[in-house]
């Protein structure tokens, strides 16, 4: 791999690790955009107010006190100790998008890019894992079947080896009742 290859993987590994699933949608938090386009977040935050036109709920939208402190105790967004004095935005794909016209940066440009390229890689993988979960439910479903007739087959076994163990008992046992000799 080329040295541009590598730093390209890299990226895209450090952006997949900075999307979250917040209701229901794959977002991108404010503080980790500003991260990316090395710009501080409260600049990030102040451009996009200055634009909140570009930014209507479907793109863009605040976390609440619970989903911040949800994500911060499953991700460990923060350090122990500090708090956060505004809660961050989550931003969509299409909110991204619109970030690169507000944010007037070669590195802007490049890192959307970079950030919907791997928002499509993750939609391509998700399409295709979608049709692997379909298939391993067939399986599922045909081996719960085999497993049922598995089950029957040996019931039916159980019960024909008892009628055997009575037969054999019936013949074995001594019989009652008058002797002939012969």
């Amino acid at each position: 791999m080329r040295k541009e290859e590598i730093q390209v993987a890299i990226m895209e590994e450090v952006i997949i690790r900075k999307i979250y699933i917040i209701k229901g949608k794959q977002v991108m938090l404010s503080q980790d955009l500003a991260e990316l386009y090395e710009v501080e977040t409260k600049i990030l935050n102040q451009q996009v107010k200055r634009n909140i036109g570009k930014f209507p709920e479907r793109y863009m939208f605040q976390l609440t006190r619970e989903e911040y402190l949800r994500l911060r105790s499953q991700n460990v967004t923060l350090k122990r100790g500090q708090h956060v004095k505004y809660l961050p935005y989550a931003f969509t794909e299409h909110g991204i998008l619109m970030l690169s016209s507000v944010l007037n940066s070669k590195r802007a440009d490049k890192v959307n890019m970079m950030i919907i390229d791997t928002f499509i890689k993750l939609r391509e993988i998700l399409f295709i894992n979608k049709d692997v979960i379909h298939q391993l439910e067939k399986v599922q479903s045909r081996l719960e079947i085999h497993d049922n007739q598995i089950s029957a087959i040996l019931e039916y076994l159980k019960q024909f080896e008892q009628m055997k163990q009575e037969e054999v008992e019936l013949k074995n046992r001594p019989r009652i009742g008058f002797k002939t000799s012969k």
